[in-house]
């Protein structure tokens, strides 16, 4: 596929031309050329649509290898590997997690001049979600049901990973505001520690509009209540594109890490139902209802059966619910207005994402959809 032809997902339905470009064939073959398990390239299958990063599909001489490339101003070499350091501890416990590819002298992060490169093998499973956007509901309950049990398996093999939280990144969903003391005080200094986004909200009633999406869902509160929990690494990005599936419907492995950080397993829980169970491509649109109630319970059913979880945990879990999305709009705010120079999808990611997310959950459906998850009998 050439770069002229090469579309990726954008912040609605339509696919557009990628921020950055494909990976070609050169690349491609002089990463392959560093690993002693790459070999000769034969050809690239499949590029990508996720539009944060490159990526594609190489057919080698030994066989498929997943390639992905990042620019140096949104991935350090530090925070790359930090990211794989916790995939091989997960790989290590016996999850199905693929440990990254390395070089002759074992290092995963490949750099090369302006970029940052990992490699990986071919997922085993089924990739049903691969050309889907990441805001897509799974396609029945039992994938849901499936997500949920694995999701709570990664945070007990999570458990035990020592690692502190990694270096500042763009595009990281960490626990910055809701795991702090004050999060509208951590909110205001996530956006002014960024220069693009100080600069995108200069002129607006930023502080204003932020203080009352965490307000409408009681941050303060919620961030108490879970700063009485252990902190842990998550995924950060639980969602149905990043799993593989087995021909029962179960998760055959968990890909992309590129968001994980040190965090809270409620919170993370809270995450994967945001990324899966709302039609969020279609708010806006007047289509009616958006959520998966049954998605929605199944998912934490089959959490709670791995993770058991009382009354308390499943009522911070729908305030947490709500508020998850927060910290990463204001990354993708940030990626917009700076790294990609794309001032209309930052205003989308702030209107739509960040506040018209956190205003739906205060509607009539949204509270319906909380009000299911924090029932106890969710089996």
């Amino acid at each position: 596929m050439s770069g002229a032809e090469h579309r990726v997902h954008g912040m609605g339905t339509a696919l557009e031309t990628p921020a950055w470009p494909p990976i070609t064939l050169a690349e491609a073959a002089q990463v392959l050329a560093r690993l002693p398990q790459g070999g000769e390239l034969r050809r690239l299958e499949w590029h990508s649509p996720r539009p944060f990063s490159a990526a594609a599909l190489a057919q080698t001489e030994h066989g498929t290898v997943f390639l992905k490339r990042h620019h140096r101003a949104m991935r350090s070499v530090a925070g790359l590997g930090a990211e794989h350091a916790f995939m091989r501890h997960l790989a290590d416990r016996g999850q199905p997690v693929l440990r990254p590819l390395a070089d002759a002298a074992g290092h995963t992060v490949l750099p090369a001049g302006e970029w940052v490169w990992e490699a990986h093998p071919l997922a085993p499973g089924d990739d049903l979600y691969r050309d889907r956007p990441s805001w897509t509901p799974f396609l029945n309950d039992r994938q849901a049901h499936a997500a949920g049990a694995a999701l709570a398996r990664l945070h007990r093999a999570a458990a035990d990973h020592a690692a502190p939280a990694r270096p500042a990144e763009p595009l990281v969903s960490s626990a910055t505001i809701l795991g702090s003391a004050d999060p509208q005080a951590a909110a205001r200094a996530y956006v002014t520690a960024r220069p693009a986004l100080v600069g995108w909200v200069a002129g607006r009633a930023w502080q204003d509009e932020l203080a009352g999406v965490l307000a409408l869902h009681d941050a303060p509160g919620v961030a108490s209540a879970l700063r009485t929990r252990p902190t842990l690494w998550t995924h950060n990005d639980w969602h149905p594109s990043n799993l593989t599936w087995t021909s029962g419907g179960t998760v055959a492995a968990v890909l992309d890490f590129g968001l994980a950080d040190r965090g809270f397993a409620l919170l993370d829980l809270a995450i994967a139902l945001e990324r899966s169970v709302v039609r969020w491509l279609e708010l806006g649109e007047g289509t009616a209802p958006l959520a998966e109630m049954a998605q929605a319970r199944t998912l934490v059913a089959g959490y709670a059966q791995e993770a058991p979880l009382d009354q308390a945990d499943r009522a911070l879990l729908a305030r947490l619910l709500p508020l998850a999305h927060v910290e990463f709009a204001l990354a993708e705010v940030d990626y917009f207005a700076g790294q990609v120079q794309r001032p209309g999808d930052a205003a989308l990611a702030w209107q739509g994402y960040l506040i018209g997310h956190a205003a739906w959950f205060a509607g009539a459906e949204g509270q319906a959809l909380l009000s299911a998850i924090a029932q106890e009998d969710q089996a």
